[in-house]
């Protein structure tokens, strides 16, 4: 029997081998595996960048309404006298001398005749009595007239020469009447408004037209006070209309008293001549903003894309050693181009995320490529 048995047992033991080596080799390759799967993948392939210095310019942005420079009110000069003529309409492009509208001349005509007769008359009976004078003072030493015949002879002259004088003063009211009859512009520009209409009887001193001098346009910009000090005669501005259209002025004064509801000023600028044309986009009265430029400093800047917002903050993803990121909260300030300025949050070595920010999170692993790979 016990011969028997040692087989049996020998067969168990190389058994029991096969699977001891079975095992040893099944664990490892299984806990190769598990390493696999619990191995992080990076969340996103990124490009990396470090913030530049840049020099941005300094602005410094109002709002205001843009207006005529000057305006001169056109009105009518004489009385009594029907408009018989209008020669231009709003938005018409005057020069100084040009007629703008006309009276009805024939009263004035026949008054003008008058006075030129009344004066005529007077010039003869001035001649006359220097005439008269002029005998009486001959016989001043015969004895034949008086002392004060010759003198009433001599007053005779002088009044009749008063005379003329009176005419001719009452002829010149009457010239200028005919003169007034034809309303010009005192000065070039654009007519901005007009309530002549032909036909009327217009009183002295009633507004005809009135017109935007010399075709100048101002931008009124409204500056906190705070900011006055920046500002000064000759500083540039650069005005955008309502449709988009920008111009490019000059500061021509600050106003000297702020207003004490809103503690802001009137700056006004100079907009360009053509800028008050007919077809320009500005026009009088409408509203505009506007940058005054105050030069240039040196700034911290980084790309646009590398900036991400979320619930009204601004922020930036640092890479670290290990190729995670963290979310960094930083101030943005002024921007030029695709170019941001961080004013504070950020040092100047640190790295960012450029490409991909914006679908990051705090913690997240990273791989890492060039720009020109990431734009291949």
């Amino acid at each position: 029997m016990k011969t028997k048995l040692k087989p049996v047992a020998y067969i168990l033991a190389a058994a029991f081998a096969v699977a001891a080596a079975a095992i040893a080799t099944f664990v490892p390759a299984e806990a190769a595996d598990e390493k696999k799967v619990d191995a992080p993948k990076p969340a996103l392939t990124v490009t990396a960048t470090r913030p530049t210095s840049t020099s941005l310019p300094i602005r410094l942005t109002a709002n205001g309404n843009v207006a005529a420079w000057q305006e001169a009110s056109v009105s009518s000069e004489t009385t009594g006298l029907r408009l018989t003529e209008v020669r231009v309409n709003v938005g018409d492009v005057v020069k100084a001398g040009d007629v703008l509208a006309v009276f009805s001349s024939d009263t004035v005509n026949a008054d003008l005749a008058q006075a030129q007769a009344t004066v005529r008359e007077a010039e003869a009976n001035a001649a006359d009595a220097a005439a008269n004078a002029a005998r009486a003072r001959t016989l001043q030493n015969s004895g034949a007239l008086s002392a004060q015949q010759i003198s009433q002879y001599n007053t005779a002259e002088q009044t009749a020469n008063a005379r003329i004088a009176s005419t001719k003063a009452a002829l010149a009211i009457q010239q200028l009447r005919l003169k007034y009859t034809r309303v010009v512009a005192p000065d070039s520009g654009v007519i901005s408004a007009r309530s002549a209409t032909v036909g009327a009887v217009v009183n002295p001193g009633v507004e005809l037209f009135r017109m935007i001098r010399q075709g100048r346009l101002e931008w009124r910009a409204e500056v906190v006070s705070t900011d006055l000090r920046n500002l000064k005669p000759g500083v540039s501005a650069v005005v955008k209309a309502a449709n988009g259209s920008e111009v490019t002025g000059k500061v021509r004064m600050i106003a000297p008293t702020v207003d004490p509801q809103t503690r802001s000023a009137l700056v006004y600028v100079d907009l360009p001549l053509n800028a008050g044309s007919k077809d320009a986009p500005f026009k009088a009265g409408m509203f505009a903003s506007g940058q005054f430029e105050l030069g240039a400093s040196s700034a911290m800047t980084v790309p646009q894309q590398s900036i991400v917002v979320r619930d009204g903050f601004s922020f930036v993803f640092r890479l670290n050693a290990d190729k995670h990121v963290s979310q960094i909260k930083v101030q943005p300030g002024r921007r030029l181009g695709d170019r941001i300025e961080v004013l504070g949050g950020l040092n100047a070595d640190t790295q960012i995320v450029v490409r991909g920010a914006g679908f990051l999170n705090d913690g997240d692993l990273v791989n890492i490529v060039a720009e020109t790979l990431a734009a291949k």
